[in-house]
């Protein structure tokens, strides 16, 4: 039994892609300290996690490193293995489409592979989850230390903060919720509730869309704190002005949608 099913889109990441992949594999959970009520459970009784690798049609050596670690696997009582996706280029959010469809594990959770994230925050993102608590989860890098992004500000970044408040009331605003952060990476869910939800988009906007969606259609969802380590602006996948508009029509339109 997979019990989460980690999903990272991957585009020309040959310089980051073994590190994350590493980090994820390195994770490990006792079943036991995400489960308030289980019985008969030990700390050698762990969360059993599988890793799906999506290439968005990656120019670079990115398909080469993904056959490697697919064929130098090694299955462990934590670790389920690979499963290794290929597609044309078509955006994160068509990758992420992609393999959430090829996800097997009861939980699905989202992982960026530009190393700006901790996998070992895996455990406070799918806690919720395994309680029963809530079917989906943000994870919010303003909950915290908001320091971090001081720390790397110039005009660009402080450009990106401003759109991602502007994102985040918005979405309040219109669905009645209170979070912090839509636009960080972390994000876990029940693989029921995504398998339901038809996903349109394609680009960045694709997190907004799917929790528009859930909103919508009255799940219950938390936000819980999880670390960010910003790299240089320049280095990262950064949402454009043109993603940022995007974003928000996605907000307003499946507010006013009739289905969801």
């Amino acid at each position: 039994m997979i019990d989460l099913s980690v999903i990272i889109p991957v585009y020309n990441e040959e310089k980051t892609l073994r590190d994350i992949v590493d980090r994820v594999q390195a994770v490990v959970i006792p079943r036991n300290s995400v489960m308030e009520q289980e019985e008969e459970t030990n700390n050698t009784d762990l969360i059993v996690l599988e890793i799906v690798l999506v290439d968005d049609g990656s120019a670079d050596s990115t398909p080469d490193i993904m056959e490697d670690l697919k064929a130098h696997e090694k299955i462990t009582n934590h670790f389920a293995g690979f499963t290794i996706l290929r597609q044309k280029n078509a955006g994160k959010g068509a990758a992420l489409k992609t393999g959430i469809a090829a996800a097997q594990g009861d939980m699905v959770l989202f992982q960026d592979a530009d190393l700006e994230y901790d996998p070992q925050d895996y455990s406070v993102m799918i806690k919720p989850i395994m309680n029963g608590e809530v079917e989906a989860v943000i994870g919010s890098r303003f909950l915290i230390d908001q320091e971090l992004f001081i720390s790397k500000w110039n005009l660009a970044y402080l450009r990106n903060h401003l759109g991602i408040r502007l994102i985040t009331l918005l979405t309040n605003v219109l669905y009645r919720f209170n979070a912090t952060d839509y636009e960080g990476c972390y994000k876990a869910f029940k693989t029921s509730l995504i398998k339901s939800i038809p996903l349109e988009s394609n680009g960045f906007e694709i997190d907004n869309e799917l929790l528009c969606k859930i909103f919508r259609r009255g799940h219950q969802v938390r936000e819980v704190p999880i670390h960010y380590y910003p790299r240089g602006y320049n280095e990262g996948k950064k949402i454009k002005f043109r993603d940022g508009m995007i974003i928000l029509w996605t907000i307003i339109k499946w507010r006013v949608a009739g289905s969801v």
